[in-house]
Parts: structure tokens; sequence; C-alpha cells
């Protein structure tokens, strides 16, 4: 028999999220507008499992009616690992722009806090983005995205969600 070696090297940040969620989502009616102020909060369902041997992962998003319009949304990432830099690269991709897929935003973990940040050109102004992720408890983490308009002196969070493994899914 053939001894196991787990590498823990980062590539496995992103295995709590692995599986069927349920995901609540508290979001600005038009994130891209750095003047809106208007919440809304929906459900979504999500599926998340990896690919490339655990260098990677991709992860669904789906949403029968989004508001305010009411509209069926889907979106999809894409997260490579870099095992040199030991750097995730995360990519986003949806149903309201479609055949485009974003800058991907570049970060780690600290133990249950992930940080990761791009720079962007949104609604022609010159902003960083950010996403953080925390692990709360086993089946549950919660996700941020956050805007800078100022070069990162300030950051104004557009949507956060709270994610519930429902069903574990087959890994291998």
């Amino acid at each position: 028999m053939q001894d196991v070696v787990t590498v823990n090297d980062g590539r496995h940040d992103f295995d709590f999220l692995f599986g069927r969620r349920q995901i609540h989502n508290r979001k600005l009616v038009d994130t891209l507008d750095p003047e809106c102020t208007d919440w809304v909060e929906f459900d979504a369902v999500g599926e998340a499992r990896p690919i490339l041997g655990g260098l990677g992962n991709v992860d669904g998003f789906s949403v029968a009616a989004m508001p305010p319009g009411g509209a069926p949304f889907e979106g999809f990432t894409l997260r490579l690992f870099d095992p040199e830099t030991r750097r995730w690269r995360i990519w986003w991709a949806s149903t309201r722009f479609p055949g485009e897929i974003g800058v991907p935003v570049e970060g780690g973990f600290e133990g249950a806090l992930g940080e990761f940040l791009s720079d962007e050109v949104i609604a022609g102004r010159q902003t960083k983005v950010k996403f953080e992720w925390r692990v709360l408890a086993d089946g549950v983490s919660e996700w941020d995205q956050s805007f800078s308009w100022d070069g990162g002196q300030t950051w104004a969070t557009n949507w956060t969600s709270t994610h519930r493994i429902v069903e574990e899914v087959p890994t291998s």
C-alpha cells in the first residue's frame, strides 16, 4: 500500500465550497453604479467542484428571478491555483455580460479569510475590486464584493452572500 501525500500549499483553500449550496444574497440594485444605495435580497443555488487534480475549481450560480427585474440569471466562476506563487486567480462570467469573462481577482487565504484583488475599469472609472471569503463553520461561508474608486483608500461593499452546503458532491 502506498502512503497518501497531502499537499498543503494552498490548493485546498476552496475545498470548503465543494458541493451544492443554498446562497442568500444581499446586493446593491446596480453594483456598477457608485451612487446606488438601494439593496435587494434574494436566494440562489450554486455548485462547486474541483478540476485539474485540485489546481482549480468551477462554480455555478443560478437565480430563477434576479431582482429587481425578475429575469433569470446565471454566473460561472473559474478559480485557478498557481503552486509556485501560492496565489489564486478568480474569473467571473455571467448572463449579464454574455461572451465576456471578467478580469481575474488575485490573492490567497490567511487562515479562514481569503482576500482577492484586481484593478478594472468599471462604468468608465478606474476601480479596485476586492473579493473576501470567510469560512465560518463546517459547510457555511460568506463572500463579499467591494469596489474602491479612490485607489483603495476607501471600500464600498456592493454584494454579500452566505453559502450553506446542502449536499456534498464527489470531488474526484
